[in-house]
């Protein structure tokens, strides 16, 4: 068994919110210098900065999972995870067919960067990735699982985007097994605010545009720092567990 801090929602300068330090050695370094061994690379509907992010790893003990924080047709925000480029790009032909060609207004949303594993500029993503998909959250739900991935409800207490401002409740057509909360509220803040997320596991992720906001919050112990561990840590199933470190205290999911 190994114990690893991780944060599963880590944005690249290829978001147009992100700041302009997201280049991938710049997050490898941060996440190795604060002791954090495990980060997911999830930009909005997008993943070309993934790979960059993983060679810029190399040689380190950091794990990048390959992910994408996807935005439904309900303008929910969900976090999509894999443990493979194989998978997570068949998953981005999928968005790619479902996201609308607007084109990015740079002055209003941001820059939107490819980069390589330096963070030396390659392209532009000319199409806003700002924007709704046309996949709803059953279908997302349905699609990443069944490419293996692991399907996580993204900040659900923010009222921009967060699934429980937004419907007011999780689908129970759609089986979802955990959430994740935002930074700057206790588990124990946000099942007091939300009765109804009561009895759901929680993950805490510091939705990285920022390099500070790599918090790593989030401690595992498994034996392998991949999907099927993961979701058994988080649900607490075969000796694997997970906390969240918070305020000196130790939330057990």
């Amino acid at each position: 068994m190994i114990t690893l801090r991780a944060d599963l929602h880590v944005h690249t300068v290829l978001s147009p919110c992100a700041d302009v330090e997201m280049i991938p050695p710049l997050i490898v370094q941060h996440a190795v210098e604060h002791g954090i061994g495990l980060i997911a690379i999830t930009d909005h509907n997008a993943t070309a900065n993934i790979a960059a992010v993983q060679e810029a790893a190399r040689g380190t003990d950091l794990v990048i999972l390959p992910g994408m924080e996807l935005q439904t047709s309900e303008e929910v925000h969900v976090l999509c995870l894999f443990d493979t480029l194989d998978q997570v790009k068949e998953w981005q032909s999928i968005v790619d067919r479902s996201l609308p060609n607007i084109p990015n207004n740079i002055e209003f949303f941001g820059e939107q960067f490819v980069v390589d594993e330096t963070g030396e500029f390659i392209r532009r993503e000319e199409r806003l990735l700002l924007a709704s998909t046309n996949i709803n959250i059953h279908q997302a739900w349905e699609r990443v699982t069944g490419l293996g991935g692991l399907l996580i409800p993204a900040h659900i207490n923010r009222r921009a985007n967060g699934l429980i401002p937004m419907l007011g409740f999780v689908p129970s057509d759609t089986p979802i097994e955990m959430l994740e909360i935002s930074s700057h509220i206790t588990p124990f803040q946000a099942i007091s605010q939300f009765p109804q997320i009561a009895g759901y596991p929680l993950v805490q992720d510091g939705d990285a545009h920022f390099l500070d906001d790599i918090l790593g919050v989030n401690e595992f112990t498994l034996q392998n720092p991949n999907i099927a561990e993961l979701r058994m840590a988080i649900l607490g199933k075969d000796e694997l567990s997970h906390h969240i470190l918070t305020n000196n205290r130790s939330y057990l999911t």
